[in-house]
C-alpha cells in the first residue's frame, strides 16, 4: 500500500488535481469569471499548530495575522484584491476562550489594513488547533497574474528582500544568535516572521504594465517560487546571485552561505517573483523600495544561480531543498 510520505507533498498534489478542471488550478488561487469585466479569485489556506505557529514562537494575533497573511498573499500573487475571508477553526476543547479571540484579533488588525472582513466560517472540536482561511479577491480579467506565461528574455523581479522570516524564526528559537544585532535589527527581523505583509501595495504598479504578467509569492522560498515559475511556463532561468535582495541586517551578522541559504530555502517572505520584460521590470524596481532584478528566463529548462564575481560556481537549483510537508 502507497502511503503519503512516500509520494510527498507534490506527488500528492499531483493525485488530487486530477479531480479539478485543468483550467482552473495551477496558480495560486483559482480564478473563476463572475461579472462582465471581473474574476473572482479564490484561495484556500490551513495552518496547523505545531506545523505553521507555536506558542514558542508566536502569539495568537500572531497567528492570526499569519493565517490572514498567507492568503491575502495568495490573492496578491493572482493580482487580485480582497473581498473578504472565511474561517474554519477546528480546536480542542481545553483551549481557553481568551486564546481564541486573540486569535481572531490578530485576523482582523491585518485584514483592517486592506479594509476586508472576515464574513463568516466554522467551528469544530479537533485534537489539534487548526486554521483553514479561505479568502475571495476580485480582478480584471486582463490584470490576472498567472504562473505559465513566461517568455524566453524576461527579467524575474523580486518585490522585496528575502531570508528575514527565516531569520526572525531563528532569532525566535535561539535568541542567543542575536548577541551581535542591533536591537533594531533583531525586532526587524523577528516582526517579519511574526507579522508579514502581503504585496497588495504592489498591484496598482503592475496593472499599469500592458502585458501579461508571471508571478507567485515567495511563500515557500524564493527558489521554489523561480522553479515553480519555470516548470508552468516550460522554460529555465538565470539567477544571478548578486542581485537577490537581502536584509541589511545580514551583512555583519550571518556568513554568506546561510545568508544565501536563507534567501533561497528560508519561505514565509510573502513577496512577489514576477517575471516581465526588461524595460516594464526596470520601471517597477525603479518605483518599488528592496524590490531587484535577479536573472533573466532562459530556454534551456534549468535554474541555475551565478555568482558574477566568479568567486562560487554555478548551482543547478532543485526542489529538493524546498518545504515539503511530507
Amino acid at each position: 500500500m502507497q502511503l503519503v510520505r512516500d509520494i510527498g507533498e507534490k506527488g500528492l498534489l499531483a493525485k488530487l488535481q486530477r479531480f479539478c478542471p485543468a483550467e482552473i488550478i495551477g496558480d495560486d488561487g483559482a480564478v473563476i469569471p463572475t461579472l462582465p469585466g471581473q474574476d473572482l479569485v479564490i484561495t484556500t489556506d490551513v495552518l496547523v499548530d505545531k506545523v505553521h505557529f507555536s506558542d514558542r514562537t508566536t502569539s495568537p494575533e500572531d497567528a492570526g495575522w499569519r493565517a490572514v497573511a498567507a492568503n491575502l498573499s495568495d490573492l496578491a500573487a493572482m493580482g487580485a484584491t480582497p473581498l473578504g475571508v472565511t474561517v474554519g477553526l477546528a480546536l480542542p476543547p481545553d483551549v481557553a476562550v481568551s486564546w481564541v479571540e486573540r486569535l481572531y484579533q490578530g485576523m482582523s488588525q491585518c485584514l483592517q489594513t486592506y479594509n476586508t472582513a472576515i464574513l463568516g466560517g466554522d467551528v469544530c472540536k479537533s485534537s489539534v488547533i487548526t486554521v483553514a482561511i479561505t479568502a475571495f479577491g476580485q480582478v480584471e480579467p486582463c490584470n490576472v497574474i498567472r504562473r505559465n506565461v513566461a517568455k524566453v528574455g524576461d527579467a524575474i523581479v523580486v518585490t522585496g528582500v528575502h531570508g528575514a522570516s527565516r531569520a526572525g524564526l531563528e532569532l525566535l528559537l535561539h535568541p542567543e544568535l542575536g548577541e551581535n544585532l542591533r536591537e533594531c535589527d533583531r525586532i526587524s527581523l523577528i516582526t517579519a516572521h511574526q507579522r508579514p505583509n502581503p504585496r497588495l501595495d504592489v498591484l496598482p504598479l503592475l496593472k499599469q504594465i500592458a502585458l501579461p504578467i508571471t508571478g507567485m509569492d515567495s511563500s515557500d522560498g524564493l527558489a521554489d517560487a523561480v522553479l515553480q515559475l519555470c516548470k508552468a511556463s516550460g522554460v529555465g532561468a538565470k539567477i544571478e546571485h548578486q542581485n537577490i535582495p537581502i536584509p541589511s541586517a545580514f551583512t555583519n551578522w550571518l556568513p554568506q552561505n546561510q545568508a544565501l541559504d536563507y534567501a533561497l530555502y528560508g519561505g514565509e517572505d510573502f513577496e512577489l517573483v514576477l517575471c516581465m520584460p526588461l524595460i516594464q521590470a526596470q520601471q517597477i524596481v525603479q518605483k518599488l523600495p528592496n524590490s531587484a532584478i535577479i536573472g533573466t528566463i532562459t530556454a534551456n529548462q534549468e535554474v541555475v544561480l551565478c555568482d558574477g564575481s566568479n568567486q562560487n560556481s554555478d548551482q543547478l537549483l532543485t526542489f529538493d531543498r524546498s518545504f515539503q510537508h511530507f
